[in-house]
């Protein structure tokens, strides 16, 4: 699934992933591989990308939304 991270200033990832794990305002979870179609608000905490060659990088956020359809997980982060 392609997964974009975009701030207000720069684009901060983009590209192809088999796992997120968000901070959501009501806890933490996970976004796989064709997951339902989603809208929801982020808080102040770490985003875990497991990208498709298995590696692991995070991606620090203050606040934020992520919309996922149709296989493509945006997050608009601060």
């Amino acid at each position: 699934m392609l997964l974009e991270i975009i701030t207000p200033d720069t684009t901060l990832y983009t590209g192809e992933v088999l796992l997120v794990q968000l901070p959501g305002i009501d806890g933490s979870f996970e976004i796989l591989n064709h997951h339902a179609p989603l809208i929801s608000v982020l808080k102040s905490g770490k985003v875990k990308v497991t990208e498709s060659n298995k590696n692991t990088v995070y991606f620090d956020v203050k606040s934020g939304v992520v919309e996922v359809l149709k296989n493509k997980i945006l997050i608009l982060a601060e």
